[in-house]
């Protein structure tokens, strides 16, 4: 049997050590436990902010991962390796709207509207689930972004700041003014 002390369980490690491991030794027992603890959760922020596309989550998943592994010496391990994965997916997100911008974001706006307008009459758990993605997702950038960082990442205040390089008052600013929004246009649901 093995001695544990000598040969620690790599799953234990600390994600700075992995790091670690993948930048000076290539070590891709370390590259997937990182990806295992934290790709369905990068997913999930990919999907919504990327209008909820599933095969473009998958991809960017995919690239942001690559990205470790390709240039894992990018990493300070000083910084929180959490808060710096959430930078590279925002930055990551950042690239795909300006990209999404020059390609026609009129045209997709269009689409989601025709889609909202022939939605069921009856209030229904569905529709005021559709109407709070809506909302989300007609919020400017950097309030969508604090929003899903804040309220389905759950990341604090101060991790947004760092992740957006933006001061704690402006993400709190930012979360209050996409709630206001939110909730005026959840309201205006309940009210019709």
């Amino acid at each position: 049997m093995p001695n544990s002390d000598r040969h620690p369980d790599i799953r234990t490690y600390p994600d700075a050590r992995l790091m670690q491991e993948i930048a000076l030794h290539n070590n891709e027992r370390a590259f997937e436990v990182l990806y295992d603890r934290y790709s369905a959760r990068m997913y999930r922020y990919f999907y919504r902010l990327l209008w909820q596309n599933a095969a473009k989550s998958e991809d960017f998943t995919q690239d942001l991962f690559l990205k470790i592994i390709e240039k894992p010496h990018l990493y300070d391990p000083s910084r929180n390796f959490c808060t710096w994965l959430y930078t590279l997916a925002t930055n990551m997100c950042k690239n795909e709207y300006r990209r999404k911008l020059t390609l026609s974001l009129q045209e997709a706006e269009v689409q989601e509207q025709i889609y909202h307008t022939f939605l069921p009459e009856k209030i229904d758990q569905q529709r005021l689930d559709s109407e709070l993605r809506e909302a989300i997702g007609q919020l400017a950038e950097p309030h969508r972004q604090c929003f899903v960082l804040r309220y389905q990442e759950a990341c604090s205040v101060a991790q947004i700041a760092e992740i957006m390089d933006c001061p704690e008052g402006t993400i709190k600013s930012r979360l209050h003014y996409a709630l206001k929004q939110i909730t005026e246009k959840v309201g205006a649901f309940y009210k019709e």
